[in-house]
């Protein structure tokens, strides 16, 4: 009978079988007449154990000085062992070397963050980049699942787009058969129409901004899930905000628990996540700011040193709202009470990962959304679509961005955005 073909995660399943491997060498400890094969296949490493008298020699000896990356396939008993990492390993009876690799360029030793980078579709075969791309792919996973789970509808704004939404100076311009397009910053907009037609919608894909900004904490291209709502105030919005984050993080943790550990993150501040998050205005978080020896300019918008001085007084996310006016889009809506402060929110992280998510309420009112365009010196002729959602039965409305790559940043405890994403574009960077 032929040995059924399984993957590192179910072989538990097989304890005592015979079962195949397709997978890759990650590692290997030749010792004699016994060589130790670390075998990936994606879903994770075992070791398989090469016994020289029970494997034709010649398949041995290749075996034995197999190169790191070689494509094999490989078949043996599975045998549970506590000191392996999973608990199983493989006694091997046979093998098939697919493609054998040479001289594979990231070895044991360290390398630089820009080798590593030039590398880049070779180095997310390690363990960390895997686990971490493991994070990333259950963060994506639960936050869909929250929003198709509550009635929303998945609505795709477009890529190209005639206009700027947050503003002018960080757009990817592009010729667009005579004319010049965009490449989107935000597909809020859209949404705005989507809310208004479906009640509450969501897009979630790639979003471009040409900011030339080194931090660790900016991409020119990352990836946004933006819900929009009708009938929505900012409560409404800061509340959505805070079950949205309580509920992702939790599944994360719930399926990504040995990922985490690979990466040696402290599950505790993940478990921290649940409601209520502390909120303060920017008023209030600019008195705290200051009598924690950082201050902000007068009007002027929160930095990295202070986003990391507020969110290190607490142990999970914190909410700050009515930001001014002035600096924020153009779409934001202005606080009845006082114009000189906006209806929107920044939902900081913990542990000084700053901003994750911004949001708010949009201005619903036809006049001031086009006196705000004025003031924002953007073209009026662009946004007649837009306005349109103002002259056909308006209603209060909201909505938030969540940047995906900040999110998976602070859940793995990672330093740089640049390993949250499969193949990061910076200022600096556009291959591989």
């Amino acid at each position: 009978m032929t040995a059924p073909v399984v993957t590192i995660d179910k072989i538990g399943q097989y304890a005592g079988q015979e079962v195949t491997l397709q997978g890759w060498l990650f590692a290997s400890t030749p010792r004699g007449r016994i060589a130790f094969l670390m075998i990936r296949d994606g879903t994770g490493v075992i070791q398989a154990v090469a016994v020289k008298k029970e494997l034709d020699e010649d398949l041995f000896e290749r075996l034995r000085h197999l190169g790191q990356e070689s494509s094999l396939i490989v078949t043996g008993i599975v045998k549970e062992d506590d000191r392996a990492k999973g608990g199983y390993e493989m006694v091997m009876t046979g093998a098939e070397i697919v493609s054998e690799a040479k001289d594979y360029p990231i070895s044991p030793k360290e390398h630089g963050p820009n080798f590593l980078h030039n590398h880049r579709h070779l180095w997310f075969r390690s363990r960390r980049q895997q686990a971490i791309m493991r994070i990333r792919h259950l963060c994506v996973q639960a936050i869909r699942n929250y929003f198709d789970d509550r009635g929303y509808m998945l609505m795709d704004s477009p890529i190209f787009t005639p206009n700027a939404c947050e503003g002018t100076t960080t757009l990817f311009g592009t010729e667009y058969f005579g004319n010049t397009a965009y490449l989107s910053q935000s597909g809020q907009l859209y949404q705005e129409a989507g809310a208004l037609a479906f009640g509450k919608t969501y897009c979630f894909g790639p979003t471009f901004r040409a900011e030339k900004s080194a931090t660790r904490r900016h991409l020119t291209e990352f990836w946004m899930v933006e819900p929009e709502v009708a009938y929505a105030d900012l409560e409404d919005i800061m509340s959505l905000c805070e079950d949205f984050l309580v509920e992702v993080v939790g599944f994360v943790v719930a399926r990504g628990r040995s990922y985490l550990e690979d990466l040696e993150r402290d599950i505790s501040v993940l478990e921290n996540v649940q409601k209520p998050f502390p909120r303060m205005s920017y008023d209030e978080a600019c008195s705290k700011l200051g009598e924690l020896g950082e201050p902000v300019d007068p009007e002027d918008d929160f930095g990295a040193p202070h986003e990391t001085k507020l969110t290190q007084q607490f142990d999970r996310p914190i909410m700050v709202h009515h930001f001014p006016t002035a600096i924020k889009a153009f779409y934001m809506k202005e606080d009845p009470d006082n114009a000189a402060r906006s209806l929107g929110v920044d939902v900081l992280a913990p542990e000084g990962y700053g901003e994750i998510i911004g949001g708010g309420q949009r201005e619903d009112d036809l006049d001031t959304l086009i006196r705000k365009i004025h003031e924002h010196q953007l073209p009026m002729d662009a946004f007649e679509w837009y306005l349109d959602l103002r002259r056909y039965g308006s209603v209060p409305h909201g909505g938030f961005g969540l940047g995906l790559e900040r999110l998976v940043c602070w859940v793995c405890g990672i330093r740089h955005i640049r390993e949250t994403i499969p193949f990061p574009r910076t200022i600096d960077r556009l291959n591989p």
